[in-house]
């Protein structure tokens, strides 16, 4: 083996290392996240769930910001229903994958820490990211029938009945009220 080779090889442990280190930070913060909320979010309780020590931590992530763009980062992909071709049963039946990914994924929690640091540039971004690909089947399904202005409005009144009670009392929607509100916004666009 030349020196080049060992070189190569030893970076790509140190790589693997750094990528493992990241993920696992990233898990515990997520389960900090969801599971107790924002304020448990530290970066000693942190380090304590993932197993490192409070100073890789803040070594690599210094300010709290940081443990929360981690575990936004480990969210994942949202889930999204495939499409049938029935407008109507797609449109109720994403909200209702969206009322059950509040409740596997812990989303209120998510919500909440995104709307509690929404004045921070970066988390603007980070929430920005997660809109665009929470609402892109909803647009994608509504720009078939509505544009401009009126699929703006659509998208977010059909987001808001998961998310607003979610937010603001703690409940969700039943099945009943997603229906209504797919029906309002289609009966507007006249389909």
């Amino acid at each position: 083996m030349t020196p080049a080779d060992g070189a190569s090889s030893e970076s790509q442990t140190q790589d693997a290392r750094v990528a493992r280190t990241r993920a696992d930070i990233s898990r515990a913060a997520l389960a900090v996240l969801i599971d107790e909320g924002c304020e448990a979010l530290s970066h000693a309780h942190v380090a304590e769930i993932a197993g490192y020590s409070k100073t890789t931590l803040y070594t690599h992530w210094p300010a709290r910001l940081d443990l929360i763009m981690l575990a936004l980062d480990a969210l994942g992909e949202m889930p999204h229903l495939d499409r049938t071709g029935d407008l109507r049963a797609d449109l109720a039946g994403e909200l209702r994958v969206f009322r059950q990914a509040v409740l596997d994924l812990r989303l209120d929690h998510i919500l909440s820490v995104m709307a509690q640091w929404a004045s921070v540039d970066e988390m603007a971004r980070v929430r920005d990211r997660i809109n665009t690909e929470g609402q892109r089947p909803l647009r994608q399904m509504l720009s078939e029938v509505l544009d401009g202005a009126e699929l703006e409005a659509a998208v977010s009144m059909l987001t808001g009945v998961v998310a607003c009670p979610t937010l603001m009392f703690g409940t969700l929607p039943d099945d009943a009220v997603i229906e209504a509100a797919v029906g309002l916004v289609l009966t507007a666009a006249k389909t």
